[in-house]
């Protein structure tokens, strides 16, 4: 079980591991799940290879690239390229969360157990 507030408290300098082979929810099911608040990313350019989600929980969040920016807010979900150049950052004062969502090399399917 992940709730909540102990993850809006271990997340306040950096993201933490919800879902993944080291999260608190130990599992392999072929993406992981970190959970993100002000303060767990710096607010510059990044990117990655794999392909990202972006799920905000609370607050509105401010996504840039290279062409542009939007403002995501609750309930909204973005789907990032691999290998986009990106930046997320709150964009109101207050709490804020979201989800990230990264795809794994691991096989999509049955959870997996740890040994």
């Amino acid at each position: 079980m992940a709730r909540y507030w102990d993850l809006m408290s271990l997340s306040d300098t950096q993201p933490v591991k919800v879902i993944g082979d080291t999260g608190l929810l130990v599992d392999r099911p072929g993406f992981e799940v970190d959970f993100l608040t002000r303060g767990s990313i710096p607010e510059e350019l990044y990117s990655t290879k794999q392909h990202e989600i972006l799920m905000p929980m609370r607050g509105h969040w401010k996504l840039q690239w290279s062409d542009g920016e939007t403002v995501l807010n609750p309930g909204d979900t973005a789907a990032i390229p691999p290998n986009m150049r990106h930046a997320i950052s709150p964009a109101m004062t207050g709490e804020t969360s979201l989800y990230r969502v990264r795809n794994t090399s691991d096989p999509a399917g049955p959870t997996w157990k740890k040994q």
